[in-house]
């Protein structure tokens, strides 16, 4: 008589250590987040600007694309990396940061007043872009060692903001207002992540409000200037843009003109007149939302902000199934800088914020803006796969 011995649980074939998509370490809607939006941003481009470069209609659409392919590959090969090795290089991340800012103004060429890309064979290279990534980085790392030591309280909230307020000022000096904007705000978004108290934010905010009161006010009345006079007309033209006859007020005009004329479904790219007559200035760039809704109307705005919320929505998933602070901390400062970006940009074309320079994430035309973006969602994809393999392994384990 033969007997068949039972297959206990203990003796089945283990199940995958990994499903698919861990095993090749994309989260597949962030994908598909950052894929749709490079797509709009190309089909925006190639209608806004076929008349702007003589003889070359497809100039800034060829140059976008192969970025965002350049991009897309960026993205792949970090996300294959073990973004916890990262703590160890803070002191590095930090101090080439600062470098690669200074050398802007030995290297660095002009444009519109601004002295902030350094030219290289292939695009203009600008380092306060990059800086923004290896703040997160860098800070990230330095909280982690400062909350296992113990509480450090207003201690480390202060040096934390003197690390970000350092390369600030520098970029500020540039004049780049708005990346300068974006390392405070990246700060302030680890700090909220780190579970910093309520009452240190109110501090910063009160500090905040005497910095801009003495910025504006009280210093330009003794005679001594900060902030440059366009850099002023930016930050308060959005209050009155009728009244402003300067340059930033025409802007914002036009902008919300193009937003309104486009309604639901738009005016197509032969009819959007605000566009196709460079009445709407810095349309690839700074104000390519406003071109966005003049040329697709409410369905195309509709249709970037929705592929927005996805991007920040996958974002803030990571920050919640991170496998360690770190990873934790970098996922949200990401997530968090890049919902100010959106915010900055977006309330800038529609008149609620001030213009300050800011490109729409993966959206305005611009190298180091699109690669730098690709390589911050490459860090989110490492997180997240790191996260979803520690979380079979234990899955494994009880089985087993």
């Amino acid at each position: 008589m033969s007997l068949q011995t039972p297959i206990s649980p203990a003796s089945e074939p283990p199940p995958p250590l990994m499903p698919r998509e861990i095993r090749l370490r994309v989260d597949p809607l962030l994908m598909l987040a950052a894929i749709g939006l490079v797509v709009c941003s190309v089909i925006v481009l190639k209608g806004a600007t076929a008349n702007d470069v003589p003889g070359d209609p497809h100039y800034y659409v060829v140059r976008q694309l192969t970025f965002g392919v350049v991009g897309l590959v960026l993205m792949y090969g970090i996300s294959r990396l073990d973004y916890s090795r990262l703590r160890e290089l803070k002191y590095v991340l930090y101090g080439f940061m600062i470098a690669s800012i200074v050398v802007v103004y030995a290297l660095g060429t002009a444009s519109h007043g601004s002295k902030r890309w350094i030219p290289t064979p292939f695009f203009n290279l600008q380092p306060s872009e990059l800086g923004k990534l290896l703040l997160v980085v860098a800070l990230s790392s330095f909280l982690v060692d400062r909350m296992r030591r113990g509480p450090g309280g207003r201690e480390t909230t202060a040096r934390v903001m003197l690390l970000a307020l350092f390369p600030a000022m520098l970029v500020m000096a540039q004049p780049d207002l708005g990346s300068s904007m974006v390392y405070v705000a990246g700060a302030i978004a680890l700090l909220v992540v780190a579970g910093t108290p309520w009452r240190h934010f109110a501090a910063l905010s009160a500090l905040g409000a005497v910095a801009i009161a003495l910025t504006l006010v009280a210093l330009p009345a003794a005679g001594v200037n900060v902030l440059k006079p366009y850099q002023v007309d930016r930050l308060t033209s959005f209050l009155h843009p009728s009244s402003v006859a300067g340059k930033e007020g025409y802007q914002q005009q036009q902008s919300k003109i193009a937003i309104g004329s486009g309604e639901k479904t738009g005016r197509g790219v032969q009819n959007a007149t605000q566009t196709g007559l460079n009445f709407l200035p810095e349309h690839h760039t700074d104000f390519i939302f406003a071109v966005v809704g003049e040329t697709y109307g409410f369905v195309g705005a509709a249709l970037v902000l929705s592929l927005y919320a996805l991007l920040i929505w996958r974002g803030l998933h990571i920050l919640t199934q991170a496998k360690n602070l770190f990873g934790a901390l970098i996922a949200g400062g990401i997530t968090l800088m890049l919902l100010f970006q959106i915010f900055v940009n977006v309330g800038m074309t529609v008149g609620i914020m001030p213009i300050t320079g800011i490109p729409a994430p993966l959206l305005s035309y611009g190298g180091s803006s699109m690669l730098v973006t690709f390589m911050a969602l490459g860090l989110l994809q490492s997180i997240s796969a790191q996260a979803r393999e520690v979380a079979a392994a234990k899955t494994r384990t009880t089985i087993l």
